[in-house]
């Protein structure tokens, strides 16, 4: 669980990174309220009492936000007690707590303070397990009608290929996301990381499944540069810390494949907030930035 304690100038008081044990029911709830009280006595102490007389709190985590913005409406399978917690009242905020789901969180602190800086047109894709995504739309953050705004990774790209967690068959997600890696390897690499060593000492077999994998990528990319018009593309995750192993081949497959009107082209820029990305845009949620 991350947690910063940040000015509405974006000057950071504080930072935080805590477990908490996932087999306790509710101890994630139990430890984010903790860490509240953590941080607001730290900078109380280390900054004075008038930084936390009332703050403006922010939430992110997975799953899709409620459209009243307290809580995540949908999120099965993980984090048990999640779905419907209204983060306001279990925090006991004079303010409302402002609830996003984490790929659009990650956007906003990218945003705000990181490699999104000063576009109105972006989207980000954070690759890891999976693929998540959000996006920016002249300024504004796309949720969509029910939160589902920006999900980029649950996107076809094989009609017939098995579906996905959401019942999207060959997904962007299971195309390069670390969840389906012993499947696209057969078992020969444990983990995208595995892989991409292997491809980076000259495998032969490796070189061919992660250039097919980043070549998926290229394409979904081309695909929401054609819908969403951005400027710049982010790219985040554990799986973009490949560095040119990974940004290398996908600028050579979308020079063929990226459609560049009068010679415009996207540019693509790794992500710069790291794993606090989320916790800054929950942040800059919370202070009614790209509302």
């Amino acid at each position: 669980m991350k947690a910063v304690a940040v000015t509405s100038e974006g000057e950071t008081l504080s930072t935080k990174n805590v477990a908490f044990n996932p087999e306790i029911a509710m101890d994630w709830a139990r430890t984010m309220r903790d860490l509240l009280a953590a941080l607001k006595a730290e900078v109380a102490a280390r900054h004075g009492s008038e930084h936390v007389a009332e703050p403006r709190i922010g939430l992110s985590a997975p799953g899709l936000a409620a459209r009243d913005r307290r809580s995540i409406a949908v999120m099965p399978g993980r984090l048990q007690g999640l779905e419907g917690l209204d983060w306001t009242d279990y925090l006991h905020s004079s303010r409302m707590v402002p609830v996003l789901n984490d790929a659009h969180a990650a956007l906003l602190g990218e945003a705000w303070l990181g490699a999104a800086q000063g576009f109105n047109d972006v989207f980000l894709l954070t690759l890891g397990t999976g693929v998540g995504g959000a996006a920016l739309v002249d300024g504004k953050l796309l949720r969509g009608h029910i939160g589902r705004g920006g999900h980029l990774g649950h996107t076809c790209l094989d009609p017939e290929a098995p579906p996905d967690i959401t019942g999207m068959p060959g997904a962007l997600e299971d195309a390069i996301g670390n969840c389906t890696i012993k499947q696209r390897t057969g078992g020969a690499y444990p983990t995208t990381h595995a892989l991409v060593d292997a491809y980076k000492a000259g495998d032969a077999r490796a070189k061919s499944i992660w250039l097919k994998s980043v070549k998926a990528l290229a394409c979904g990319i081309g695909s929401f540069v054609n819908v969403l018009d951005p400027e710049a593309v982010i790219i985040g995750g554990g799986i973009a810390r490949a560095g040119g192993a990974l940004f290398e081949p996908l600028q050579g497959f979308l020079e063929r494949i990226e459609w560049r009107p009068g010679g415009s082209r996207v540019k693509i820029l790794a992500a710069k907030m790291g794993e606090f990305a989320g916790a800054y845009g929950s942040a800059a949620n919370a202070l009614e930035k790209w509302i």
